[in-house]
C-alpha cells in the first residue's frame, strides 16, 4: 500500500510544529570598571547579534538576555553611544550543549574560527570612551607663517620693499632696459583688459629698437674735388 506523498508531507508538517526547533537564551553580563562604572554612564545601550537581527537590553546589575537563538553562528556586540566593547563570536548549536564563545575582530572572516574560547555566560567589559568634543585650536603666530601664501605674500611685500633700493644703485643702461620691459607689460595688461589681444602681443614682441645714427657718406678714394683757383672765368 502506497502512502500519497502529500500526506507524508502533511505529516511532517504537523511533527515540525509538535516539535520546535531548538532555541537558546543567550545569557551574559557586562563588567563594569573605571572606564563605564555602572548602568548611569552607560546609557541605552543593546546587546546585538549580527548588527541587530537579535537583541537584548541591559539590566541595571550589567546582566543581559538574547532570547529564542536559534542554531547558527552569529558575531555578537554591543550598541552603545559612549562606550567600546569588543566583538565576539557566538556558535549556537542545534544540541543542548553550551553555545562556544570566541574573540572576533571586526573586518575579518568568520571562517577559521579563533582557537582561543571563552567562558560561557559571556563576559564583557568596556574598552575605551568616545570622546566627541574636539577643543577649539588656539591662534599659532608660528603656524601662520609657516603657511606657503602667507610666506609668498612676505616675499612679495619684501620684494616691493626693496624695488627702490635695487633701482637706485642700478647701472643706468640696465635702468633704461627695465623701464622699457616694465612700460611693454604695462601695454600689453592695458591691451588685455580693453581686449585688443592682437595689440598687446605685438607690444610685448617689440623690442624696441633703438634709434640707429645715420651712417657717414665716404668719399670714394678714386675722386678728388678740385679747388676753385682751377677754374676759369
Amino acid at each position: 500500500m502506497r502512502i500519497p506523498l502529500g500526506l507524508l508531507a502533511l505529516a511532517s508538517l504537523l511533527l515540525s510544529c509538535c516539535y520546535p526547533v531548538l532555541a537558546l537564551d543567550l545569557k551574559g553580563r557586562i563588567r563594569w570598571n573605571e572606564v563605564c562604572p555602572g548602568i548611569g554612564d552607560l546609557g541605552q545601550a543593546k546587546v546585538v547579534l549580527d548588527n541587530g537581527k537579535l537583541r537584548g537590553g541591559v539590566t541595571r546589575d550589567g546582566s543581559f538576555v538574547i532570547p529564542d537563538v536559534p542554531a547558527g553562528t552569529y558575531v555578537l556586540s554591543v550598541a552603545a553611544h559612549d562606550h567600546v566593547f569588543d566583538q565576539l563570536r557566538v556558535d549556537v548549536f542545534e544540541t543542548e550543549t553550551l553555545p562556544e564563545v570566541r574573540p572576533y575582530i571586526p573586518g575579518t572572516p568568520l571562517s577559521p574560527a579563533a582557537v582561543v574560547t571563552l567562558p560561557y555566560p559571556i563576559v564583557l567589559a568596556p574598552r575605551q570612551r568616545n570622546d566627541y568634543f574636539v577643543p577649539r585650536q588656539s591662534f599659532n603666530l608660528l603656524a601662520m607663517f609657516q603657511n606657503p601664501m602667507m610666506l609668498l605674500m612676505l616675499g612679495m611685500g619684501g620684494l616691493v620693499v626693496a624695488m627702490p633700493y635695487l633701482m637706485k644703485n642700478m647701472d643706468p643702461a640696465m635702468l633704461q632696459d627695465f623701464q622699457k620691459r616694465q612700460a611693454r607689460i604695462g601695454s600689453l595688461q592695458s591691451s588685455l583688459q580693453s581686449g585688443d589681444l592682437s595689440g598687446g602681443l605685438s607690444a610685448l614682441m617689440d623690442t624696441g629698437e633703438e634709434e640707429k645714427p645715420a651712417p657717414k657718406q665716404t668719399t670714394p678714394a678714386g675722386i678728388k674735388h678740385r679747388s676753385g683757383k682751377g677754374k676759369k672765368r
